[in-house]
């Protein structure tokens, strides 16, 4: 079955693209993950951040916590994947300018 088919992932998206601002985003993770979800998903991010930044898997783990396993993983779909990790991370960098 493909995502988009998906009835509750298509709600999922239209959620996180209402959200206006990062105190309704915050409220937001905190209604609809577990605290070790949000940081679970938040340390991939930085792992990705720190895979772009060509940071050797060694000092990701010292600095995350991250399994290699995980890195590994981030690693593929940062690489490979569908580019969401490289669209946001560009935003970011952009927005921090």
């Amino acid at each position: 079955m493909n995502l988009s088919e998906n009835e509750g992932y298509n709600l999922l998206i239209k959620a996180i693209l209402s959200l206006k601002n990062e105190e309704e985003c915050e409220a937001f993770l905190e209604d609809i993950m577990t605290k070790k979800e949000v940081l679970d998903i938040a340390q991939r991010l930085l792992v990705a951040k720190m895979l772009s930044e060509q940071t050797v898997y060694n000092k990701i783990v010292e600095e995350t916590g991250a399994s290699t396993a995980t890195i590994s993983r981030v690693n593929r779909s940062y690489l490979y994947g569908a580019g969401g990790y490289k669209r946001a991370l560009a935003a970011i960098a952009e927005e921090e300018k």
